[in-house]
């Protein structure tokens, strides 16, 4: 068991750890603040360049400029803006070939002079290439060589050293997000365009995956005329197994239906006999239906919302049964 003066020095210790984490995030927050007040006219016009290129963005930094860099390239790819990230480094080694004379340059880098950015100054400019430069200078060599600069100068890092890059990178990253932001609302990007890019997540399933991908169809219908028996409908829940049986009359259009759950309240409140009971006399009536072209997502929230725990019935616009599902087709499916 810790000492008593052990646990005060745990206790110490612990104190200085949740003061510096809550000054740091000061320090940041304080830098995002400062940053909001310096979008301009250059933004806007940053933005216009990535709108209207024919080709994509490309950005580049060295260090923790390019890890910055390439969460850029991503989030822009992500919402409507083509772009990939291209190492600095690699450039001058034969991938400054990937970027073509299309292509607007994105290049960050907090001083401005990263030898491996402005090596390649001269091809670019050569090439006819926009150049937008995130730094923190503006009097730097890639500020004055680029057609844009966004300064994203901070007053101090949120390193007690004044080394590491902590609030400079924050603000990059964030004003890295606001062009994404804006380029994606310029541009009237969805969100059935965002889980275009993103078909294998789980955003892009609910909001991609459709009722008729997941729903049992043809002979997997459970469905019985509405002179059927109770029995004759039990038979059929039993075979098709999905808790329900739709009541159908002979061009199959939806009259009710019959679960599980309907089963147990008949049981519990009469003497039923199944082999004489027509289903008619104990189906549920206008019972909630879906569509099939409805998101499968919406079907999930039916379900939660109208607490039906057996399934649903899918009808197309006459009423037509054409599908059942329960909610173990969208656990499969993975959308709950």
């Amino acid at each position: 068991m810790p000492s008593p003066s052990a646990r005060n020095d745990d206790a110490t210790l612990d104190g200085r750890l949740i003061a510096s984490g809550r000054r740091v995030i000061e320090i940041e927050a304080r830098a995002l603040l400062d940053e909001a007040a310096q979008v301009d006219g250059a933004f806007a016009q940053a933005c216009r360049h990535m709108l209207r290129t024919r080709g994509r963005v490309v950005t580049t930094g060295m260090g923790k400029s390019g890890h910055i860099a390439r969460k850029i390239a991503a989030t822009l790819a992500s919402t409507g803006t083509p772009a990939f990230y291209v190492h600095p480094g690699e450039a001058g080694h034969g991938d400054l070939g990937m970027i073509t004379d299309a292509d607007v340059v994105l290049a960050l880098s907090y001083s401005g002079e990263s030898d491996e950015i402005i090596t390649l100054l001269p091809v670019l400019k050569r090439q006819g290439n926009v150049l937008i430069a995130m730094t923190g200078r503006a009097d730097s060599t890639l500020a004055r060589a680029a057609d844009v600069h966004l300064d994203v100068k901070v007053s101090t890092e949120a390193c007690p050293l004044h080394l590491a890059p902590t609030s400079s990178t924050t603000v990059s990253l964030a004003l890295g997000d606001a062009l994404a932001v804006a380029l994606l609302e310029a541009r009237g990007f969805t969100a059935d365009d965002f889980a275009r890019s993103h078909p294998a997540g789980s955003l892009g399933r609910r909001l991609l995956l459709h009722i008729s991908d997941v729903m049992h169809t043809g002979d997997e219908i459970p469905a019985v005329p509405a002179h059927a028996t109770v029995a004759e409908a039990l038979v059929e829940m039993t075979r098709k197994r999905l808790g329900l049986t739709a009541v159908v009359d002979d061009r199959r259009r939806l009259l009710g239906i019959f679960t599980d759950g309907d089963l147990r309240r008949a049981l519990d409140a009469t003497t039923l006999d199944v082999r004489s009971t027509p289903i008619d006399a104990l189906m549920t009536r206008d019972p909630v239906t879906i569509g099939p072209q409805q998101l499968a997502a919406e079907g999930a929230r039916l379900l939660e919302e109208r607490k039906i725990g057996s399934g649903l019935i899918v009808v197309d616009d006459e009423r037509r049964v054409v599908g059942a599902l329960n909610i173990h087709d969208l656990l499969r499916a993975r959308v709950v």
